[in-house]
């Protein structure tokens, strides 16, 4: 017996965090009930989500693309832009861990593992990303040093875990910076920057829980490896008792 959000997760339907939304908005049944969020199930139960019934245990598969411009990190898009999903070639129902935004590029996991999705989206678990922006105009020690305390941004306190700068472009007027934070709000890093006045000009996430798409053109994916899976689960921090 289980959760009826892992068994949803366990299916590749969706993230946990997605089925504990739609258990709560009353979208799944069990065997013909409403089910009720932390209940518990069987996978031979008739599980039903948003109207359709609900996968068996399938494969999971496991891959780190590096994302390009121009492409949205959901599984569909109403104004049929190019999704993220469709640059990987299976036929498991995956959808990527996290975002990046449509203009930001660089690393990201898709998969359909709905139990790993939420140990890696989960606060908590601050699990670690690093970040190459060029943004405009020249960064000052001043600024530099916000840096080290939180910082207040759309309302949402942000702890930089690290920022330097790289290089300095005297004839673009253009800094680039290495940013690691471990947190996961929307558009922070161009928020972050936006509130000390440099707008982020590019964005690339370079890492993603240290996997890093040196190695992988624009575009370019490949499945992680059995230990780099093992290392992703191993960022589940346990609960306390």
């Amino acid at each position: 017996m289980e959760r009826i959000q892992k068994i949803i997760a366990n299916s590749g339907m969706c993230s946990r965090r997605k089925a504990e939304r739609l258990i709560e908005k009353g979208l799944v049944t069990v065997n013909g009930q409403k089910a009720k969020l932390g209940q518990k199930a069987s996978y031979t139960d008739n599980i039903i989500v948003e109207n359709k019934l609900l996968n068996k245990k399938e494969e999971k598969v496991y891959f780190l693309l590096n994302k390009p411009r121009g492409v949205v990190s959901t599984v569909t898009d109403d104004k049929e832009r190019k999704t993220i999903t469709s640059l990987i070639n299976t036929d498991k129902r995956i959808y990527p861990i996290g975002r990046l935004d449509y203009d930001t590029t660089g690393a990201i996991i898709l998969t359909n593992d709905g139990e790993l999705a939420n140990i890696l989206m989960h606060p908590k678990n601050r699990i670690e990303r690093s970040y190459y922006v060029k943004v405009e105009g020249f960064i000052t020690k001043e600024e530099l040093n916000r840096f080290k305390h939180p910082i207040l941004v759309e309302n949402k306190t942000c702890n930089i875990e690290y920022c330097k700068i790289k290089k300095y472009d005297k004839k673009t007027n253009t800094s680039y910076v290495l940013m690691i934070l471990k947190e996961g709000h929307n558009h922070e890093v161009k928020n972050i920057f936006k509130a000390i006045n440099h707008p982020v000009i590019k964005l690339k996430r370079e890492s993603f829980a240290e996997l890093r798409v040196d190695n992988l053109k624009s575009g370019e994916y490949r499945k992680l490896l059995p230990k780099e899976i093992k290392k992703l689960y191993s960022y589940k921090k346990e609960e306390r008792k």
